[in-house]
């Protein structure tokens, strides 16, 4: 027994059980009598439990840094180590899944110009509904930014289905400088190559059996299957399609991102666009650098050399 209130317990049930004094049961546990004696003044924080235990109710996978950040957007002033306390008195750890094996490969730096466009990632993830039958995600994110732009769910997506969602995602933001993606058969099929060569885009395909040299979209697959698709029970596609959608809004426009300094992405976004930064970003590793582009005025070895 180490901690105090274990002591205290302690000592408690010497006195009742077997009727001893305080001295004595104190001098058996190697307890302060002060110590014993002392009653905690610390006020209940009733109001801030209960508005810690429905934000951790109301967004399950979140930890206790993730949902500090939502109390101070609400103007809580406690710090986080007073959250962390109430926070594991109320008991509302998450419990952590049991990760994946991950590949490991021959790792190369990746430089990517921080800027709005500047590498789009896409990746499928797939699910099913209540009644059994399976339906897959298209998802497309903006590496920079770190926004999704497109969460896509159907029971069938072809590759003609994927170059005009990309066409569509064009025509509403920009055309992107690359996109990074695996060997899937809809992505290396006959309409991408023509999609590809007739919108002048560059497409880059990450050696086989090698996904974190397509880190940022396994990141985000990832947060979407243990935050949204692991605790949903989808009754219908279109109850699949709405719940994606709003946790997508969600993602973009609400959730704090820890490699975005907990802003949002898409206020890190407005941030860069109005900033007009155009540095270099270590994107990951890959067999081969996707871009590498340098600011004016440094070299290509003092570029690499600042990344690390």
């Amino acid at each position: 027994m180490v901690g105090p209130g274990a002591k205290r317990e302690a000592v408690a049930h010497l006195r009742k059980v077997l009727e001893m004094s305080e001295r004595r049961a104190c001098s058996i546990v190697a307890a302060d009598r002060k110590m014993i004696r002392y009653r905690l003044r610390r006020p209940p924080d009733t109001e801030l439990r209960a508005r810690l235990r429905a934000l951790a109710n109301e967004r399950r996978r979140f930890g206790y840094r993730r949902l500090f950040i939502l109390l101070r957007r609400e103007g809580e002033p406690s710090g986080i180590n007073r959250i962390y306390r109430l926070y594991r008195e109320e008991g509302l750890a998450v419990r952590k899944r049991r990760a994946r094996r991950k590949a490991i490969g021959t790792r190369v730096p990746i430089l990517v110009e921080a800027k709005v466009n500047a590498r789009w990632s896409l990746d499928f993830i797939h699910d099913q509904l209540a009644c059994g039958r399976r339906f897959r995600i298209l998802n497309i994110i903006d590496d920079v930014t770190r926004e999704c732009l497109a969460a896509i769910a159907d029971t069938s997506i072809s590759g003609l289905r994927v170059a005009r969602e990309l066409t569509v995602l064009i025509g509403q933001r920009g055309k992107p400088r690359m996109i990074v993606s695996d060997h899937g058969t809809e992505l290396t099929s006959n309409a991408i190559l023509a999609w590809t060569k007739g919108h002048q885009v560059e497409w880059h395909y990450i050696a086989p059996g090698r996904p974190m040299q397509n880190g940022y979209i396994e990141s985000f697959n990832g947060r979407m299957r243990d935050e949204l698709l692991n605790e949903s029970l989808f009754l219908s596609l279109d109850h699949a399609r709405h719940a994606i959608g709003a946790w997508v809004e969600d993602y973009n426009t609400a959730r704090p991102h820890s490699s975005l300094d907990h802003k949002t992405p898409a206020v890190y976004a407005a941030d860069l666009i109005a900033t007009g930064r155009h540095a270099t970003l270590l994107h990951g590793f890959a067999c081969r650098p996707l871009a590498q582009t340098t600011p004016q005025g440094v070299s290509s070895a003092e570029a690499l050399i600042a990344a690390g």
